[in-house]
């Protein structure tokens, strides 16, 4: 059945072509229509157009009246770590206390507090919790989420939380991509062992998530007290064995070399920048122009095992189809909860690389997935135009999970994920009224979110 909604007041984030990933300058391109009707047909945009050449309603159609609000794309929110117990306000009063990210972890806090809670969760218990998340996300504008592991650190516990996401998937409407982050600490187990841990990693972790397709990507945290760039690049090259493309976190902490072997290990994206430099643009600048000028294949490998790239649209296509540079991707959520420097979201802008924003979702440094505030963080805290914010909370966003052209605008064929809200002026209003609850009705695959 066909659903059409008319009287929109401005239909956002229009393309008449599917967009793959915006860079430089074309990040402050974003078309709006106003006045304007939409038509959705088998859980995709099958056209759009302004109310003067409004359609007749079809028999068996659906009709509903946006009453002068606006239309967005959901958000692509392509940095989360929504499956975990439990909550960590102690370390928020020790955060105003004065405590660093760094010295909470070394007393026990941080990532590790989080491993030792999931390890006693049950699948069921982290499943109803990351449920409450994955529903307050979507009414708050979200329609594709990535999802990484992390809080195991060991191969059962890793492999449950990989399961709780793949049932996430299996059970609700939002598009979800798996990512095995084992490498996000090193278990208390293995303390003062990590290269036994990277061991592990490579020879028991990696290899069961591939074999039984769990994961999309496989993501480090290659940082200061965290993993080494040597480490990190084995990893990498041991998933990419599996057909499993590599993530990094990286420059959060120090200059620590997360860019420069994210470039080297063709990673999809690295993510959280603020102790980025300008030698780190210059290496992705180079390698988007390599990209640019001779792009390469990767084989997909996903959880349905479906290796046929033509049935695949929606596996990740960042697994498939042109390979870019990694994606810069700033987490502005984290630098604001944390207290650190934001990442140079203008500067990389302003090289011509592409930028994606995300929420960083997690118990720790960023409990919050409301991608409406990041986009206006974005604007307030890095300077940029709301247009480029929304691209970088969409369109750039969903290439950075591999759903590039699918995901993030209003184009014929792409997939109908969008929201809307109470009626507003314009784009700009979105980002400006940065605590107002604009977003009014979810629609999901076409069908209303409720």
């Amino acid at each position: 059945m066909q659903t059409l909604i008319k009287n929109i007041g401005l239909l956002a984030g229009v393309r008449e072509t599917p967009c793959n990933l915006l860079r430089g300058e074309q990040m402050a391109q974003y078309n709006v229509l106003r006045d304007a009707w939409l038509v959705v047909e088998d859980g995709h945009i099958s056209d759009y157009g302004s109310m003067p050449d409004y359609p007749i309603p079809a028999e068996m159609q659906m009709v509903i009246d946006a009453q002068g609000g606006a239309v967005f794309p959901s958000f692509c929110d392509s940095h989360t770590h929504i499956v975990y117990a439990g909550s960590r306000e102690g370390e928020f009063a020790d955060k105003i206390r004065g405590l660093s990210y760094e010295e909470i972890a070394r007393r026990g806090g941080g990532i590790l507090n989080s491993a030792d809670r999931l390890h006693e969760a049950s699948e069921d218990e982290l499943y109803e919790q990351a449920l409450r998340r994955i529903r307050e996300i979507i009414l708050k504008g979200t329609g594709a989420v990535e999802i990484k592991s992390g809080y195991g650190l060991n191969t059962k516990d890793e492999l449950k939380m990989l399961r709780v996401i793949r049932r996430i998937k299996q059970t609700t409407p939002i598009k979800v991509i798996p990512t095995l982050l084992a490498a996000h600490a090193v278990a208390r187990s293995y303390a003062g062992r990590q290269s036994d841990y990277v061991d592990m990693v490579c020879n028991e972790m990696i290899p069961a998530v591939g074999e039984e397709k769990l994961a999309f990507y496989v993501d480090v945290f290659c940082d200061r007290g965290f993993f080494t760039p040597d480490e990190t690049q084995r990893m990498l090259e041991v998933a990419a064995k599996y057909g499993l493309r590599g993530k990094i976190h990286g420059q959060e902490l120090a200059d620590s070399g997360g860019v420069e072997v994210a470039v080297k290990c063709g990673a999809l994206s690295v993510d959280h920048l603020e102790s980025m430099t300008d030698r780190d643009i210059q290496l992705l600048k180079e390698a988007h122009l390599a990209s640019l000028s001779s792009p390469e294949k990767a084989p997909l490998s996903s959880p349905e095992g479906d290796t046929n790239a033509a049935k695949a649209i929606e596996a990740p296509l960042g697994a498939v189809g042109e390979v870019s540079g990694p994606i810069p991707t700033a987490l502005p959520g984290t630098s604001f909860f944390l207290s650190m420097p934001f990442a140079p979201a203008r500067k990389i802008i302003d090289s011509g690389l592409p930028l994606a924003l995300a929420s960083d979702y997690n118990p720790g440094s960023t409990p919050s997935g409301d991608m409406k505030f990041i986009v206006s963080l974005a604007c307030i805290k890095m300077h940029l135009q709301p247009a480029e914010a929304l691209n970088a909370a969409t369109v750039n966003s969903a290439a950075a999970m591999g759903l590039a052209g699918s995901y993030g605008s209003i184009c014929r064929g792409a997939v109908a994920n969008f929201f809307i809200t109470d009626p507003m002026p314009g784009i700009d209003f979105l980002p400006y009224a940065y605590t107002t609850p604009l977003v009014r009705r979810v629609f999901l695959q076409g069908i209303e979110y409720r």
